[in-house]
């Protein structure tokens, strides 16, 4: 299909992060767009402000078919609608264009200069670290971000449309859609496995992807992993790595050296190591592409990070409340990291939401050993998101894996209660379901109780 010819775009979960990104592009190209979603969100909200026709029922009565002409319409779809979707099987057994949010992302990326972030962790903030620096650069670019960038207070960034920056998604082998110029691999750690099977299926996925980067293109990968690029690393032996990091006034400062000179006294204001090498693996992609080093050192310094990344909601001698999109324990881990590093003698307490019965039966000793790192923890019951119940997977099941004795389960409504007996300094709410929703009257609660 040529996108040039598309007049209409209707898309099939269009609340989610990377289906509003296409939503917004759609509309900035003059599209005509609507959509359906399960539930009014913020995300929604700015859409409907945009002028686009969102509906909350699965119900073709609420479609307005006489304006989506199927020769000049795309019906655009996200893995997570259920197969039995009554609107969804309507357009296909109608023969409309019914494409994957992820096919679409590689039509728009194939004739354009496509820089793209994978990996099991990472991949958001690196994306919207490399925007920030492109866009810094005066580069002509428009970017897909998987989360809300605060620099730009959107996930679509846009100042051109030369060069596209997009996440290349490992979720249902989404990533093999695209022929990048530029891309990284940040990790490769097991996930999905209720797509893949097991860790090895999902290596190989890697190793595709790897192979799609386009023959004068340039691939990167952290040091460590089994497939072949330019390397990266922290204080190592990589092509790119960090040098001499100190912290001040809660930043890090630190050198880079590239495979041709030292940028020095970078300031990067994101903490924890996993955010660092974020920073590092965006950098060297800007520099490789051609940005100059001390537009680029300015930039990073001017970042801001993505909502619900170690999101600080309330930061102050005795209290710091942070909100983390963390849903796998390598991501827990890295998070604790973070904590201790910045506030090294303060008492912590995490509230933690699992996502996925799936994944929490096929890490729940990864994830106990993970949650027993932090000084109290608290589980709320699994967010299920696209899934059934798992017969004997649950969160009381992963709380007595738990080694810290400093356990108890707990509701969304007596989150503030709870957090409270614990007289942590240092509060974290975790995971990737609903317990964003739950922020605000988190934070609220605990500024009343001073």
């Amino acid at each position: 299909m040529n996108i040039n010819q598309i007049h209409s775009v209707y898309f099939i979960g269009i609340g989610g992060v990377g289906m509003s990104a296409l939503a917004r592009y759609f509309h900035a190209n003059n599209k005509q767009v609507s959509g359906y979603d399960k539930t009014p969100t913020e995300i929604t909200k700015g859409l409907t402000n945009l002028g686009i026709e969102i509906h909350f029922q699965d119900n073709l009565d609420l479609v307005n078919l006489e304006s989506l002409n199927k020769a000049t319409t795309l019906i655009v779809y996200t893995p997570a609608i259920p197969k039995t979707h009554t609107e969804l099987n309507y357009f296909i057994n109608q023969e409309y264009q019914v494409m994957k949010r992820s096919q679409v992302l590689g039509l728009i990326t194939q004739n354009t200069f496509c820089f793209a972030v994978a990996g099991t962790h990472g991949k958001t903030t690196t994306t919207s670290i490399l925007a920030h620096l492109l866009y810094s650069c005066n580069v002509p670019l428009t970017a897909f971000l998987g989360g809300f960038s605060e620099n730009y207070q959107s996930n679509y960034i846009t100042n051109g449309t030369e060069v596209t920056v997009v996440e290349a998604d490992e979720f249902d082998r989404s990533f093999l859609t695209l022929s990048p110029n530029l891309a990284c691999i940040t990790s490769m750690d097991a996930d999905h496995l209720d797509i893949y099977g097991n860790s090895e299926a999902l290596s190989e996925s890697f190793k595709d992807f790897a192979s799609k980067v386009k023959e004068d293109g340039k691939l990167f990968v952290k040091n460590g992993l089994t497939i072949k690029g330019i390397t990266y690393g922290i204080e190592d032996e990589s092509d790119y790595t960090i040098q001499n990091i100190t912290i001040e006034q809660g930043s890090y400062v630190f050198d880079v050296k590239t495979p041709k000179t030292t940028i020095n006294n970078i300031k990067f204001n994101l903490p924890g190591r996993h955010n660092l090498s974020n920073a590092l693996i965006a950098l060297a992609m800007a520099v490789e592409y051609g940005c100059p080093h001390q537009q680029l050192a300015k930039a990073l310094a001017s970042y801001k990070g993505v909502k619900r990344r170690f999101t600080y909601h309330i930061k102050t001698n005795n209290l710091v409340y942070v909100d983390d999109y963390a849903h796998h324990p390598e991501e827990i881990k890295a998070v604790y990291q973070a904590v201790t590093e910045m506030f090294p003698k303060q008492k912590n307490v995490i509230v933690f939401q699992p996502h996925l019965f799936s994944r929490t039966r096929d890490f729940v000793n990864e994830f106990a050993e993970s949650l027993s790192l932090f000084d109290e923890v608290f589980l709320l019951d699994i967010y299920p998101a696209r899934e059934e119940p798992i017969q004997g997977v649950d969160s009381k099941w992963l709380l007595d894996k738990i080694s810290n004795p400093n356990k108890k389960l707990i509701t969304k409504k007596n989150i503030v209660e709870e957090v409270l007996k614990t007289k942590a300094s240092v509060v974290l709410t975790v995971g990737a379901g609903d317990i964003g929703a739950e922020v605000e009257h988190v934070k609220k609660g605990l500024e009343l109780a001073g």
